[in-house]
């Protein structure tokens, strides 16, 4: 009995994985679709070198549980590039996955969700202050983005995680707690980011809708 009623959970497991798994590759595949038909030609540099960015800083990782902690830049990505954050961050994220094994290629739509999702919303959120608010108002909205993207991003790994299963709740609880001076650091980063662009090349905030 003690065997079946572990084969079942197993089999409970797997279908929930996969069902994780298919969703967050058709919503990413979604986001990608919408990023792309919004980029022209003129801002394929711009996202090559902030997919490259966010490559560089989410290197580094540091594990925690089934999951880790590292660098995302996703709201400063969301706010310079709105939808086409998702096509942004899914080339990183596949170049990790194939040069580094970091990831992985199955997850790879669960991670860009997780990632792109909260660019947008900051996008959505702080894009317009940034760009007509005086400088501490371009600032704190920087900040604010920083913030957010890391926030809803680790909010949205602690879900996937919990749903997947209830032996996952104290990791998740871990990541969202463990997060909490990524935030604080992403937010002064954007903050900085968004203010210099602002003075030097402020069409750089100029996103299309």
């Amino acid at each position: 009995m003690g065997k079946n009623k572990g084969d079942e959970i197993k089999c409970i497991y797997q279908r929930e994985s996969c069902r994780h798994l298919v969703t967050g590759a058709l919503l990413a595949a979604g986001g990608v679709a919408i990023g792309l038909k919004k980029m022209d030609y003129e801002k394929i540099p711009e996202v090559a070198v902030l997919s490259s960015a966010f490559f560089v800083a989410s290197l580094i990782h540091v594990p925690i549980g089934p999951s880790s902690v590292h660098l995302v830049l996703n709201g400063l990505l969301g706010v310079l590039l709105g939808w086409m954050v998702f096509p942004s961050i899914v080339v990183a994220l596949t170049l990790q996955a194939v040069l580094f094994q970091f990831g992985g290629l199955t997850s790879l739509g669960v991670n860009t969700v997780s990632m792109a999702t909260p660019g947008v919303i900051a996008y959505y959120i702080f894009n317009l202050p940034i760009r007509k608010g005086n400088n501490s108002v371009s600032a704190l909205a920087g900040f604010a983005a920083g913030v957010t993207g890391v926030g809803i991003g680790a909010i949205l790994v602690a879900i996937a995680l919990i749903s997947t299963g209830e032996s996952f709740l104290g990791v998740a609880k871990l990541i969202l707690f463990a997060h909490i001076p990524v935030m604080i650091i992403e937010g002064i980063i954007t903050a900085f980011c968004v203010t210099f662009l602002k003075k030097v090349k402020p069409e750089v905030l100029e996103v299309s809708k």
